[in-house]
């Protein structure tokens, strides 16, 4: 007989369907973007807009979703945002202006913002403290694996053409299907979270930092590692697998920086993962020419490094935050984030068209270098805290993913 606990789980199927839908569809057109764009003949610079253009529209749909739910419901937010992502994939068949293509991206972006917003709000308002724990797990399974299996989409996707992008639309409008077909009962319209950018540096101006130079890393990586990729010889296949690596690396290291966050200091955690980050960055260059199981393998170990930087970033923000102001941070957080990712694939691509590929990691590496004396820096301005909270994993999806962390953030599951 199937306990209460499993039916509020198992309730939660069409939600974790649709995020699945959701990454397949928005995560795979970054780099098909930037692979269609080198195919038309669009520079590095507006390769780079394309990227930042994604984010603007992230942006947007992180600060206007939840106000729009307060209008017109969880249900029909999420068809408005899925509505304007396939518009924006189905707009880029049209026509080969860049800039254009910029405002469809602005779109999609504010999709997966928008219904990331839509998705969080609703298991949030439906889990217990008991099934907390596996709720949360099970929809990082499936956010990570589909975003995993995004980046090789680009493998059988040929770029600039009809049928790629059509597909990722059919996908797109699929991630209407498992919700509004579930008898699961709307939850009650949740307050929106108060954007407050000055709490997250008043709290830990090292965890604003770090969240920038995590965005930094990722949305650079992620929007204008295609144009690396082919700068150093690797086919389009070969580019699908090197971005699905970076995933997959970060993947991997969320369990064990989370024990080290946990035991150690995490300002010298902080510090740590910059200072191999660095490394990563170095041994990614020579290994351009190493063959493609060396450039996988530094894919993998720059991922590892690199993306746990957000979370632990958060965790050492949390540490001076209160109770109170725990979802009011995270959206602050999420607000730098989405700051620096915007502004990091124009200026890595604008790099790369200046210096050639390798200026991608050089451009990281700077920004790694400067965490780390900002992090010694800090550490000589005040103590660590006497009490801290746990680490959680924390994806970037949406400004309200505060209140599904909050209670694990302080050990309630």
């Amino acid at each position: 007989m199937v306990g209460p606990d499993m039916r509020t789980l198992l309730s939660f199927t069409a939600l974790f369907l649709s995020v699945i839908m959701l990454q397949l569809s928005t995560g795979g057109v970054g780099p098909l973007d930037a692979l269609s764009g080198a195919a038309l003949g669009f520079d590095n610079r507006q390769i780079g807009l394309l990227g930042s253009a994604h984010f603007v529209g992230f942006f947007i749909g992180c600060w206007w979703t939840p106000r729009l739910m307060g209008r017109v419901g969880h249900s029909r937010a999420f068809a408005v945002c899925t509505a304007l992502g396939a518009m924006g994939l189905l707009g880029h068949t049209l026509t080969e202006n860049p800039y254009a293509w910029a405002a469809m991206r602005i779109a999609s972006g504010l999709c997966v913002a928008g219904c990331y917003t839509v998705i969080e709000a609703w298991i949030n308002a439906k889990v217990t403290n008991e099934n907390r724990g596996r709720t949360s797990g099970i929809y990082r399974i499936a956010d990570t694996g589909a975003s995993f299996a995004a980046q090789l989409l680009i493998a059988v996707l040929p770029p600039a053409s009809y049928i790629s992008y059509n597909l990722l639309a059919i996908m797109c409008c699929a991630t209407l299907l498992p919700l509004m077909m579930s008898r699961a009962s709307q939850p009650k319209l949740p307050a929106a979270p108060r954007l407050r950018p000055g709490l997250a540096w008043r709290c830990s101006p090292l965890g604003v930092a770090g969240v920038i130079v995590s965005a930094l890393s990722s949305a650079s990586f992620r929007m204008v590692g295609p144009i690396y990729g082919q700068g150093v010889g690797l086919v389009v296949d070969q580019i699908a697998f090197f971005l699905a690596a970076f995933v997959l690396g970060g993947a991997l290291a969320q369990y064990p920086v989370g024990w080290l966050a946990d035991k150690f200091d995490r300002r010298w955690v902080l510090i740590w993962l910059s200072t191999v980050s660095m490394i990563a960055c170095a041994v990614t260059l020579p290994a351009s020419g190493g063959g493609t199981v060396a450039i996988m393998g530094s894919a993998i170990f720059f991922g590892l490094t690199t993306v746990p930087i957000f979370s632990v970033s958060a965790a050492h923000a949390n540490d001076f935050a209160t109770s109170e102001e725990r979802v009011e941070l995270s959206a602050a957080l999420m607000f730098f984030y989405a700051t620096g990712a915007i502004a990091a694939p124009l200026v890595a691509s604008v790099l790369i068209e200046a210096f050639g590929p390798g200026a991608l990691f050089v451009f990281i590496a700077v920004g790694h270098l400067g965490l780390i004396l900002f992090g010694l820096a800090r550490m000589r301005a005040r103590a660590a805290p006497e009490e801290r909270t746990r680490y959680v994993y924390a994806p970037r999806t949406s400004f309200t993913i505060g209140k599904m962390l909050k209670r694990a953030r302080e050990g309630r599951q």
